[in-house]
């Protein structure tokens, strides 16, 4: 009699368990009832852009004023007020006054014709491109700005005080939409499964208190890239995940998910912003690890 062949199969059996057990999901954590609901403070790099129609900017703005979530939602713009392709053409200065018109709020994010990272720029190159892009926000909207975004989202002390002796203080995220790409292809085809796990990275920081509450609820800070046509295109859908993911997470969200008013926004993210004495905050997600700041 071949006394291995049970044997086998019951280690077979056994790793089979073994694996369908590994895959289950872990139990969730529960979120205390008195945890503050969410709302999200949308923003967008890279803009504007100036493809042809359907331009991916102008469909952004037109989602956010009409989607079956909530209408009206503000968000804050962070520009490339020289891009070659973008704000630094007639079409991109219009695109960047009609988001002002329309009551969102802009932010810097260059001032050079390309998207350059501040890390690599010397201090005076840093410096005189920040004052460039000031002036830029001076012309189109007659103020100057109060967020940057850095581009690459890569700082460190000497840029974050180059930012605060230009009036500007670095806003980073919380979620992100990971639809950076800016050349083809632009798609997401695991956006669902993406939000989930952003969701997921969210929900112990919001459970440990490390989000701010203001004015009752916990503003979220996502950010996506109007440039990119398969997000303009699918906004509101991303949109519907943003809310549908957290309410997964057992995470509550605020009956009006987003922000309507530009005042808004701009105060809040203000509070968002990043401390000098922090550590460096990393992109969340699978950006964490590719993108690596100096020290």
């Amino acid at each position: 009699m071949n006394r291995s062949r049970p044997t086998a199969l019951l280690c077979l059996a056994l790793l089979a368990a073994l694996l369908l057990g590994g895959c289950r999901s872990a139990p969730k954590r529960p979120v205390p009832p008195d945890t503050p609901p969410l709302r999200f403070l949308l923003t967008f790099d890279d803009g504007p852009s100036i493809r042809s129609e359907p331009n991916p900017t102008a469909m952004v703005l037109r989602t956010l004023a009409s989607n079956p979530v909530q209408p009206g939602i503000k968000a804050i713009f962070f520009v490339q007020t020289r891009a070659a392709n973008g704000g630094g053409t007639p079409e991109g200065r219009a695109l960047m006054q009609r988001e002002l018109a329309l009551g969102h709020v802009l932010g810097f994010h260059t001032a050079t014709p390309g998207h350059s990272n501040h890390l690599g720029m010397p201090s005076e190159q840093l410096r005189a491109s920040l004052q460039l892009g000031l002036a830029d926000h001076a012309e189109i909207s007659g103020l100057a700005p109060r967020l940057v975004r850095p581009p690459m989202w890569a700082y460190d002390a000497r840029t974050l005080g180059l930012y605060a002796d230009a009036g500007l203080q670095a806003l980073m995220t919380d979620v992100t939409a990971n639809d950076g790409k800016l050349i083809w292809p632009y798609g997401s085809p695991r956006r669902k499964q993406h939000m989930s796990y952003q969701m997921a990275l969210l929900k112990p920081r919001v459970l440990a208190g490390e989000l701010p509450v203001v004015d009752g609820v916990i503003p979220v800070v996502v950010t996506f890239h109007d440039p990119n046509p398969f997000t303009a295109e699918h906004l509101a859908e991303y949109l519907r995940l943003l809310v549908n993911s957290a309410r997964d997470q057992g995470l509550r969200v605020s009956e009006r998910p987003f922000y309507g008013r530009g005042d808004d926004i701009e105060a809040v993210a203000l509070q968002r912003t990043v401390d000098a004495d922090a550590p460096i905050q990393r992109i969340p997600g699978f950006w964490h690890s590719l993108l690596r700041m100096p020290p």
